[in-house]
């Protein structure tokens, strides 16, 4: 998406590479992302205090209540995949933010990040199933009935694909809404706007993260079957 004079809605630039394309902007939205996320990480555990203030304070509060989330979810099991519950959320929410920064765009607004993490989480509900329980991992798809087996097969094809478009949706919507508010309404509307796509940015973040708590505590409980 086109941020300047152009206003190109929902196009990328595109490079091609062995019979592959990538969008460009996507990638290194994503890395800015990444790296950000990082020199969050050290700069906050580098000098740690025993009363937080300010950046240090406020991941703490995402650490506290994630592991809150973990553990009523997945129980002591789940404290070996929170690191990942934790720097999935901080992710998410960086990304989300980062196109409301004028001549940035949000990765998450393309379907490519959304969809390629909700896979990451599916498979790594499958992973973790297998490692707790084995091949039995997969009779659920034969559960009530065998006959079911084509339902459950497209009910887990429907996770990815719904937990993708919903983020990728509503952070794609927000950045167009802000563009067509600036050429209406230059100032004070897009202002407003501005302020409750960071709230939306942190609920589709949380909301994203929470059901990939839920995925994953599927995968964790079953082995107390």
């Amino acid at each position: 998406m086109d941020h300047g004079g152009g206003h190109e809605i929902g196009a990328h630039k595109v490079a091609h590479f062995a019979g592959l394309a990538f969008n460009m902007d996507t990638l290194y939205m994503t890395w800015l992302t990444m790296a950000i996320v990082i020199i969050l990480a050290i700069a906050t555990t580098r000098s740690l205090k025993m009363v937080p203030g300010g950046v240090q304070s406020i991941l703490e509060m995402i650490i506290e209540y994630m592991h809150e989330q973990v553990d009523a979810n997945m129980g002591a099991k789940g404290r070996k995949v929170a690191p990942l519950v934790i720097t999935l959320f901080v992710f998410l929410l960086v990304a989300n933010w980062l196109g409301l920064v004028p001549g940035f765009t949000s990765p998450t607004n393309d379907l490519n990040t959304t969809l390629g993490l909700a896979l990451m989480i599916v498979l790594l509900v499958h992973i973790l199933g297998v490692a707790n329980n084995g091949l039995s991992h997969f009779k659920h798809f034969i559960q009530p009935n065998p006959l079911f087996l084509p339902i459950n097969i497209i009910e887990e094809i429907s996770k990815p694909v719904t937990l993708s478009f919903r983020l990728f949706g509503n952070i794609l919507a927000g950045e167009i809404l802000m563009i067509i508010l600036g050429m209406l309404v230059p100032y004070i509307i897009p202002s407003g706007w501005l302020l409750f796509s960071v709230v939306v940015g942190i609920i589709q973040a949380f909301i994203f993260t929470i059901l990939s708590i839920s995925y994953l505590s599927s995968a964790l409980k079953e082995s107390h079957h």
